[in-house]
């Protein structure tokens, strides 16, 4: 495994730390990257043991609790705020730097509102969380979900994820040879509340 890439959020209370980190397992065009979505708190969080990565301690704040950012309701919020254009996505290593390689796209069914618990659905290539629009004429038949794709690949579309919407997130990586690619982080789309899948915990 290799870093290749990401960028942070900043949380407006300044208690969470939230990193999209992109990691890339292979060699070549083979490589494959996944976005790893990180929160790192001081505490743990309450109803998300699942979510529980691991502990690391910092050089300057301590202890941190890691999670997987899908089942942390700070890092959902600075995702739709982020697709919104109401946040400012941050370089990953350079303080006080916007990265203006990622760019965000408003849906087309309205301003999105977070909900929680999110997570619909999660499997090994994409996580949907559930989300509300903000007016009631703009909810679609099914239930409103945001997908967080688990694997990138270069190109405006994900191949297969014919029932997600057009991107509203995407941002660049390094592939092994060191060129910079794009893809898309996350989608709108729809699922049917009467066929939610069971929750798969990571």
């Amino acid at each position: 495994m290799a870093k290749a890439g990401g960028f942070r959020l900043d949380e407006p209370q300044g208690e969470v730390s939230i990193e999209f980190m992109v990691v890339t397992n292979g060699s070549g065009n083979r490589a494959t990257a996944y976005p790893v979505p990180l929160t790192y708190r001081a505490g743990a969080l309450a109803g998300a043991d699942g979510g529980l990565i691991g502990t690391s301690e910092h050089g300057v704040l301590g202890r941190r609790c890691i999670y997987d950012g899908a089942h942390d309701p700070v890092l959902l919020a600075q995702l739709v705020a982020l697709i919104q254009g109401e946040a400012e996505p941050q370089a990953q290593s350079v303080s006080n730097a916007a990265d203006l390689a990622v760019t965000g796209q408003a849906v087309a069914t309205g301003s999105l509102i977070p909900v929680w618990p999110a997570v619909a659905a999660n499997g090994p290539s994409s996580t949907d969380l559930r989300v509300e629009t903000a007016s009631a004429d703009d909810v679609p038949a099914g239930e409103p979900t945001l997908r967080m794709n688990r694997i990138l690949q270069p190109g405006d579309r994900i191949d297969g994820n014919r029932d997600a919407g057009p991107p509203c997130l995407s941002a660049t990586w390094r592939l092994p040879d060191g060129t910079h690619v794009r893809g898309v982080f996350a989608t709108p789309g729809t699922r049917e509340s009467e066929h939610l899948p069971p929750i798969w915990q990571a």
